[in-house]
């Protein structure tokens, strides 16, 4: 028993007609014929009873009408999911570490809706055919298209003496617990911003990115200039504005020339075309 012989059973079943049924399926009635027969030698059963005008249906068919359709409808499923994937252009997305939980995820949602549909891969890091990430870590050889800009602020936890305030003048703010993340490419311009807090600094803890530094300084170990982003997606952090010269950074799409002429990255692309702004609802 096979698909063939399950669509020629519905579809005499449901025409009570082979000759109907031939027509349907588009196929000679012969050939039709033939394969009912070994459909029935098959199971050992009669379906149909030949009459001078159509057929009729044995007891045997009423049953295996149900099981039959539902058969060909997972068939026709399983076939469509493949070729459904066939028909995605597949396009492999980086994403760094100190990336937003918000932009992240509102980049996928404009990936999940282009057209024609992209077939993506996402994977941590410095890989794949296009990076999320800030400017800060652009390659040398890649280009960069913004989707975001945002300012740092002062990350603080709960129960800080500042977790109240509205904006920060650093170069007033006597903090002796600071985290850093030296090996970061921001980490320079924000040692400019510290102010009189500098000495504090040689003591600082330190992170490998800005992440970890959040999560760090969510746990009570210190305070920290992160970008709002991070800052406000932890719950135990606090984000405080800073006065005076602010510090912003631009998060988007690194990626090599070579890439753009990837079918997936340009269906990207164009979806991005239409969006615009800070807000990461669009990118």
């Amino acid at each position: 028993m096979d698909i063939r012989q399950l669509k020629a059973f519905v579809a005499v079943f449901e025409e009570r007609s082979i000759t109907v049924a031939a027509q349907r399926l588009f196929v000679t009635q012969p050939t039709l014929s033939v394969t009912i027969r070994q459909l029935e030698e098959s199971l050992g059963v009669a379906l149909f009873q030949r009459l001078p005008r159509g057929v009729d249906v044995s007891d045997e068919a009423r049953l295996l009408y149900p099981q039959a359709r539902r058969l060909l409808a997972q068939a026709e499923s399983l076939a469509g999911m493949f070729r459904q994937k066939l028909s995605r252009l597949p396009l492999s997305l980086g994403v760094d570490a100190d990336v937003g939980r918000s932009q992240l995820e509102a980049l996928l949602a404009q990936a999940a809706s282009a057209e024609p549909g992209i077939l993506l891969e996402v994977r941590a890091g410095c890989v794949g055919d296009v990076r999320l990430a800030a400017e800060d870590e652009r390659c040398e050889d890649e280009l960069f298209r913004p989707l975001w800009e945002e300012d740092f602020a002062l990350a603080v936890p709960a129960g800080h003496a500042l977790e109240s305030a509205r904006e920060v003048d650093l170069a007033l703010l006597d903090e002796p617990n600071w985290i850093t993340c030296p090996a970061h490419s921001s980490h320079q311009r924000l040692l400019d911003l510290h102010g009189g807090a500098s000495p504090a600094l040689a003591v600082a803890a330190q992170a490998g990115n800005l992440r970890l530094a959040s999560h760090m300084a969510a746990a009570g170990m210190g305070v920290a200039l992160l970008p709002a982003s991070l800052a406000m997606e932890n719950p135990a952090l606090r984000a405080i504005s800073l006065k005076g010269g602010t510090l912003t950074r631009r998060v988007g799409l690194c990626y090599p020339a070579q890439s753009l002429e990837l079918p997936g990255l340009q269906a990207l692309m164009e979806r991005l075309d239409a969006y615009s702004g800070k807000g990461a609802d669009k990118p």
